[in-house]
């Protein structure tokens, strides 16, 4: 069998690694080609193009790599002409991979067309679902709700359960929780740190003010997110708190509550079984659109799970350090908010779980009909 996969960033490179080794145990004589990273080029080969390092995040990022983007399309639609896959499979990066798939398409192209991670265009554009019907022949979904919206437009959708689970599971410390430490993690990108945790330090002076006995650890996604953190807690001269880098999934099995940019660290919190609070802060000119185009009652994903407000959501104006203070203390001394808080969590996740992602993932690649 032959197959051809596009993954276009880092955490694409990963869950397509995942599914690769899934797909040579399950038939060492595979053959795989295509475009992903360093993971996936280890398990298919030097003549996979690693180039997730090039992933662009913006539209001033796209416009500036539009050559480079362009080449590599044309190049990808001329090697699945000569290679004829069985299979086309798009992991995610859907700006590249939904136009690659509509041209594949509109070529005639005879391999099944299968995407992974769908787009989550049930939030700004289900207008764009009935389009994307025409082109694929098989959406593989990762939160459970996902199925019937995408099969309304009939386009075939498999519940696959969320890769992030299967992870996870594997980073369990096991260690007891300090019943006087808050987490706080604003975020992954610099714009966010700068947004959102001077207004999370500024909780943090009030809650301690309240209770000196509470201390506080920030996480930083990156060394240089640090060093912008560090300069942002040097204000506050008496707040005992420390900033690590990398370390949030073990701070959320330390810690007692959490205070969190919304993303999908709030998925892994939920897994973690930390209560926590949600915070949202963007540029005006960033929020009115989104406003305008998001369809969803919650921003959240633990939130948009459960259908209804688990975790409390502060966002734009809202989240001031008098109301992010108050939700955070009623998560320490309100018992009966949160043990309910934590039993949603636990629906959820267990509404995630269908096996192992990459292993299901495999399995409809590998099926001789889509």
């Amino acid at each position: 069998m032959r197959i051809f996969v596009i993954a276009g960033e880092a955490s694409g490179d990963a869950h397509g690694a995942e599914i690769l080794t899934a797909l040579q145990r399950r038939d060492p004589g595979i053959e795989v080609h295509g475009a992903g990273g360093p993971k996936m080029q280890a398990l298919a080969g030097d003549d996979f193009l690693n180039w997730t390092g090039n992933a662009v995040i913006g539209v001033i990022d796209v416009i500036r790599n539009y050559g480079y983007f362009r080449n590599q399309f044309d190049r990808m639609l001329g090697q699945i002409d000569e290679l004829k896959p069985d299979v086309v499979l798009f992991i995610d990066y859907p700006g590249f991979n939904l136009r690659l798939a509509a041209a594949l398409r509109k070529r005639g192209c005879a391999a099944k067309l299968i995407y992974y991670i769908s787009p989550q265009v049930w939030a700004w554009n289900r207008g764009r679902i009935p389009k994307m019907a025409k082109i694929l022949d098989l959406m593989l979904c990762i939160f459970p709700f996902e199925k019937q919206i995408y099969e309304e437009s009939g386009l075939r959708t498999e519940f696959v359960g969320h890769p992030l689970i299967d992870s996870l599971e594997k980073q369990r410390t096991g260690e007891p929780r300090d019943p006087a430490l808050i987490g706080l993690l604003p975020g992954s990108r610099a714009r966010e740190v700068r947004k959102i945790f001077p207004v999370m330090l500024a909780a943090a002076r009030r809650l301690h003010a309240q209770d000196p006995s509470l201390k506080f650890e920030a996480s930083a996604a990156r060394p240089e997110l640090a060093d912008l953190m560090q300069a942002e807690l040097g204000v506050y001269e008496n707040l005992p708190a420390e900033i690590v880098v990398g370390e949030a999934r073990e701070l959320m099995q330390r810690a007692s509550a959490g205070i969190m940019a919304s993303g999908t660290v709030t998925l892994e919190a939920t897994f973690f079984q930390l209560p926590f609070i949600l915070v949202y802060r963007v540029s005006w000119l960033t929020y009115i659109p989104a406003r305008l185009l998001i369809r969803l009652k919650h921003i959240g994903i633990t939130n948009i799970l459960a259908r209804r407000e688990v975790v409390p959501e502060f966002i734009q104006h809202q989240a001031t350090p008098a109301k992010l203070a108050a939700a955070t203390r009623r998560l320490l001394v309100d018992d009966t908010h949160r043990s309910q808080m934590l039993k949603a969590f636990a629906e959820v996740i267990a509404d995630l779980k269908s096996g192992h992602a990459a292993e299901n993932v495999a399995d409809h690649v590998l099926a001789p009909t889509v």
